[in-house]
C-alpha cells in the first residue's frame, strides 16, 4: 500500500470485513484519517482524453510532446505536466524498440489533388562522391503540376535546413495546403513539426514500407532522367566544389 488511492481502498475493507470504526481502521494501518476522506476535486477532462485517444490511434508513434503540439493547434490550453499525466493515465506511451523511430502514417486515402499547391511531395535521393563520401538531394514535387519545385543537394539536410528550403519556395509560389513525405528522420523532427503549426500546411505521413503511397515523388526521384544526371554530377566529382559545379550545370539548388 503505496498510493494514497490504495490505503482508502484497504481502510474500508477493514471496516466492511471486521466492523470496526473508522479511527480504527486508521489506526491499525496507520492511515490518516483526513487522507481516508479526502475526495478528489481534479476535472474528469474526458473530452480532452477522448481526442488524445483519437490522435494517439492515427499516429502511432507519437510521444506526448507531439500530441500536445497538435491539440495545442486546436486550440487547447493545458501545460505539458498536466497532459503528461494525462497522457500515462490512459496508458498511450509509445513502447521503446530497436531501430530508429518512425511516425506511422494515417490509413485514409490521399486525395488525387485538384489544383496547384494543393499537395506537394518531399522526398530524399543518395549517392556518393567517387571518393566515398555520401551526398544527399531533397526533391519537391507538385502533385498537381508535376512540377519540381526544387532540388537541394548538400552532404547533411536536417530538418532546420528542410523548413528552410520550404519557406524559400513557399516566398515565391504560395503555401501549400498539405505535404507528404515518407517516415525519415529530417521529415518526422520537431522542427518540420513547429513549421507545419506555424504555416498551416497539413502533413501526410505515409506508412512505413509503402513507398507506393507517394508515388508521384518516388517516380520522379528514380526516373531515369534525373538519375543520369546526378549519376553524371556526382560520381564523376573529385570534391565538394567540384559536385557543386557539376550539380549547378544539372540544376540542382544547392
Amino acid at each position: 500500500m503505496v498510493t494514497p488511492a490504495a490505503r482508502r481502498e484497504a481502510v474500508a475493507h477493514l471496516q466492511g470485513a471486521f466492523e470496526v470504526s473508522e479511527r480504527r481502521a486508521c489506526a491499525v494501518l496507520g492511515v490518516d484519517r483526513t487522507s481516508f476522506r479526502y475526495r478528489s476535486s481534479r476535472p474528469a477532462d474526458a473530452a480532452v482524453r477522448a481526442r488524445l485517444r483519437e490522435l494517439a490511434a492515427v499516429g502511432r508513434r507519437f510521444g506526448y510532446r507531439r500530441l500536445l503540439v497538435l491539440m495545442r493547434r486546436e486550440g487547447l490550453t493545458m501545460n505539458h505536466k498536466k497532459f503528461r499525466r494525462l497522457y500515462r493515465e490512459e496508458r498511450l506511451q509509445v513502447r521503446r524498440r530497436g531501430g530508429r523511430k518512425r511516425a506511422l502514417g494515417t490509413r485514409a486515402p490521399l486525395t488525387i489533388p485538384q489544383g496547384p499547391n494543393q499537395r506537394w511531395s518531399l522526398d530524399f535521393l543518395s549517392d556518393a562522391f567517387v571518393d566515398g563520401r555520401r551526398f544527399r538531394i531533397l526533391a519537391v514535387v507538385d502533385d498537381f503540376t508535376r512540377e519540381c519545385l526544387a532540388l537541394v543537394a548538400d552532404t547533411s539536410l536536417p530538418g532546420l535546413r528542410v523548413v528552410r528550403e520550404l519557406e524559400a519556395i513557399v516566398a515565391r509560389r504560395g503555401r501549400p495546403a498539405m505535404c507528404v513525405s515518407d517516415n525519415g528522420t529530417e521529415l518526422t523532427s520537431m522542427a518540420i513539426l513547429r513549421w507545419s503549426q506555424a504555416s498551416g500546411v497539413d502533413w501526410h505521413y505515409i506508412a512505413p514500407g509503402k513507398p507506393t503511397q507517394n508515388a508521384f515523388i518516388e517516380s520522379f526521384m528514380y526516373g531515369r532522367p534525373l538519375r543520369c544526371k546526378v549519376n553524371r554530377a556526382g560520381r564523376a566529382a573529385l570534391g565538394s566544389g567540384a559536385f557543386m559545379y557539376a550539380a549547378c550545370s544539372c540544376g540542382l539548388v544547392l
